[in-house]
């Protein structure tokens, strides 16, 4: 797909899934979003960028870990999703502030924060390692970034998603979204762009759905496949649900699943 297709895809994809994410992923995500805060251990102060913001999840984890004396930039593609990141964070001073940016080409200035971060985005950017190189140009020397993404597909039991997707439209939905949780590619990326004594960790975690129509919500509604998803008919909707619950079947626990994933999470500095 085209780069500036795909990033309009990405766009008004996350602002028709921006009010069912929180549902849909917030427990699913949370052990990837604790190892992250735990490998960057931000500090009381800090200025710190985050991209793919999304609905917030993080952005008020790192809110907190910095205190009132830092300072939060937490940016997203999606204005769906800022909206919603803003009403639920309750921010009553300064410190915090929001805005729609694009994650390759951050209009922010060089050297100014020390620590970036980004949840669960890099998989959706159409190139990483131009999005690599903003965050690095942005930190300032000595300072961190944290990035958690993704494993590789035969990892993630839900990965299906994709290709049943893109069998209904014309081009796919997201066709480089497990390429950086693949072997040691998001390493590799991260040293390309400068990053130096990179951390990575990579595990596994049961993803957990209450029940059928909770599964197809986080699927359809929830996630990056959205807007497709809202463009079909009711047969094929009828035809996707079928393919989608037939792919997951083993992982069927009762009347939920639980479908195995996993998370790559690196950390790396930028030289002083």
């Amino acid at each position: 797909m085209e780069p500036r297709l795909q990033r309009r895809v990405q766009r008004y994809g996350w602002d028709k899934a921006a009010e069912y994410y929180d549902n849909s992923w917030k427990k699913q995500l949370q052990p990837a979003q604790d190892r992250l805060m735990e490998m960057m251990d931000l500090q009381r102060g800090d200025d710190v960028l985050e991209t793919a913001c999304g609905t917030g999840l993080v952005t008020v984890r790192i809110a907190k870990a910095v205190g009132p004396d830092g300072r939060v930039t937490a940016t997203d593609l999606s204005q769906g999703m800022i909206d919603l990141a803003k009403e639920n964070i309750n921010s009553n001073n300064g410190s915090l502030d929001f805005r729609r940016m694009d994650a390759e080409d951050l209009d922010l200035d060089e050297d100014s924060f020390d620590a970036v971060i980004c949840s669960l985005g890099l998989m959706y950017v159409p190139d990483p390692l131009r999005s690599l190189r903003e965050m690095y140009r942005v930190l300032k020397p000595g300072g961190r970034a944290g990035i958690a993404i993704w494993g590789e597909r035969k990892q993630c039991g839900w990965a299906d998603i994709f290709p049943i997707v893109d069998q209904y439209v014309a081009s796919e939905v997201c066709p480089m979204f497990f390429q950086q949780g693949t072997g040691n590619i998001l390493e590799q990326s991260m040293k390309t762009a400068g990053f130096q004594d990179i951390e990575i960790t990579r595990f596994h975690e049961k993803l957990s759905f209450k029940n059928q129509e909770h599964a197809l919500t986080a699927a359809f509604f929830g996630g990056p496949v959205a807007l497709a998803y809202r463009k079909f008919d009711d047969k094929t909707k009828e035809n996707v649900h079928h393919e989608y619950l037939e792919s997951i079947s083993e992982y069927k626990k009762g009347e939920g699943y639980e479908i195995p994933g996993e998370f790559v999470v690196a950390c790396g500095l930028k030289g002083s």
